[in-house]
């Protein structure tokens, strides 16, 4: 039986925990076969962002145009994108390429867990204008819904859901509000549109949280590769990375914010 393949567009991490790197963790351990395409290179660690460099738009456009004239993509994860340029690649070759069955999870990534800026703030028009209206599921983070509205970050479930609709405004069909920064000993998850859903859980306390968004998104992202209803394939990614972050301090990689276990459900816990 021929497993069904995603493809994340998104920048490396050279540690391992967050990027393209994790998105190709989770879509293996989930089932899901991965195909990517990188889009900057950052020296990174569990630590420190030491440097960045975006790839050329070029080699971006030609690696979509790469993987979609050969493989059965089947859903679409969209993680650190780079500069306006590297967005105007990416939209031009996904609006050649995507058919409209092939869902799209844009995770905006902006800020590392180190505190380093990854987005560029020229970049953030381009990425409203031309990706979030390709996306069937948007995943920001509090910190970075509030900078892609200019807003103060959501305070409460109300707040959150307030501007998951103003997003929805933008062009996104469904926005998953993710309450990790928020305050309080339980995180709560909003799934804002057309089958709105709440997901919360207790706060675990472990500093070993690097990678959480691209893995929540990525998770989505394989739920859907299967064919899932969007609350179905959240539903599913929220519950995964729980287990993720509950076996996070098995690892021990780094001496920073380690990653969270991708393979927590499949390796032996001894």
């Amino acid at each position: 039986m021929q497993a069904p393949i995603a493809l994340t567009i998104a920048g490396s991490d050279s540690g391992g925990g967050a990027g393209i790197q994790a998105d190709l963790k989770v879509f293996s351990a989930l089932g899901i076969f991965g195909a990517s395409v990188l889009t900057a290179i950052t020296a990174q660690n569990t630590r420190t962002v030491a440097a960045v460099e975006g790839v050329s738009p070029q080699m971006v456009a030609a690696q979509i145009d790469a993987v979609f004239d050969d493989l059965d993509i089947r859903a679409v994860k969209i993680g650190m994108v780079g500069g306006p340029d590297t967005i105007a690649a990416v939209a031009d070759r996904l609006a050649l390429h995507l058919r409209p069955e092939i869902p799209v999870v844009l995770d905006p990534v902006m800020i590392a867990k180190s505190g380093d800026d990854l987005l560029p703030g020229e970049a953030i028009a381009a990425l409203k204008e031309r990706l979030i209206p390709l996306a069937t599921v948007l995943t920001p983070n509090l910190p970075e819904a509030a900078r892609l509205l200019d807003e103060p970050e959501a305070d409460g479930a109300d707040d959150m859901a307030r501007q998951g609709e103003l997003l929805i405004r933008l062009g996104a069909r469904h926005v998953l509000m993710k309450g990790g920064h928020g305050r309080g000993e339980v995180c709560t998850d909003l799934l804002v549109g057309p089958q709105p859903l709440t997901l919360s859980a207790p706060r675990q306390q472990t500093a070993n949280t690097h990678g959480t968004g691209c893995s929540m998104s990525s998770a989505v992202a394989a739920g859907l590769a299967r064919g899932m209803t969007v609350p179905d394939a959240v539903t599913r990614a929220h519950e995964w990375l729980q287990g993720a972050i509950r076996a996070a301090d098995r690892l021990r990689v780094g001496q920073g914010h380690g990653p969270v276990h991708h393979f927590h459900e499949i390796w032996p816990s001894a």
